[in-house]
């Protein structure tokens, strides 16, 4: 993204800007497109690939992004969908009983969440990687190697989680609005990581 042309000489807003307001267009249509589901991987991935393509001189517009998503909706993208959610209603059922008083519960619900916490940042990492465009298995285990390699994106992939939690928490109606941040935030994380490991 550091391609970006610069303001023009009376020109009120500059790209930052518009790739701003870009993102929060996205976000929404992210957020449309998360609502069944299983969809939310690719929703998400569609996401960043079209904030990845921003950088690229392509427009970030949410027409893009639903045409994008449109050709996107087959049987691996809605199965990477039931695999995520059965993931995470599992992750929650475990923290429920944990939170039932059982034996050792403290134990198991740290367990619990630090399996939830790793399997989502590679999730997440998996759907800023271009290869979930066409196929989930080969970007699942690219961002797990991703995730080794790179703790301190991991660690900003959690962050970026945890500011859009914190703020649909503080103002449910941002809930709307969060997946075009998170979108860009790990599309970023992986620019980063791919520049770090072109340029040495």
């Amino acid at each position: 993204m550091s391609g970006m042309r610069a303001r023009e000489p009376g020109e009120v807003f500059g790209p930052r800007m518009t790739l701003f307001a870009d993102m929060l267009s996205v976000g929404l249509a992210t957020a449309l497109g998360c609502l069944p589901m299983v969809t939310a991987p690719a929703a998400l991935s569609t996401a960043c690939a079209v904030l990845r393509g921003a950088g690229e001189g392509q427009p970030a517009t949410a027409g893009r992004y639903f045409a994008a998503l449109r050709r996107r909706l087959r049987v691996g993208d809605l199965g990477a969908g039931a695999v995520a959610l059965a993931g995470a209603l599992l992750v929650l059922a475990d923290l429920a009983l944990a939170g039932a008083g059982l034996p050792g519960a403290p134990l198991f619900a740290v367990v619990a969440a630090g399996i939830g916490a790793v399997a989502l940042v590679v999730v997440l990492r998996a759907c800023a990687r271009p290869e979930s465009l066409t196929d989930w298995p080969a970007a699942v285990r690219e961002a797990a190697r991703d995730a080794v390699r790179d703790v301190g994106g991991s660690a900003l992939v959690l962050l970026a989680v945890a500011t859009a939690a914190l703020c649909a928490w503080m103002l449910v109606p941002l809930a709307f609005l969060v997946p075009g941040p998170l979108a860009l935030a790990l599309t970023a994380v992986h620019v980063r990581l791919t520049a770090r490991e072109t340029f040495g």
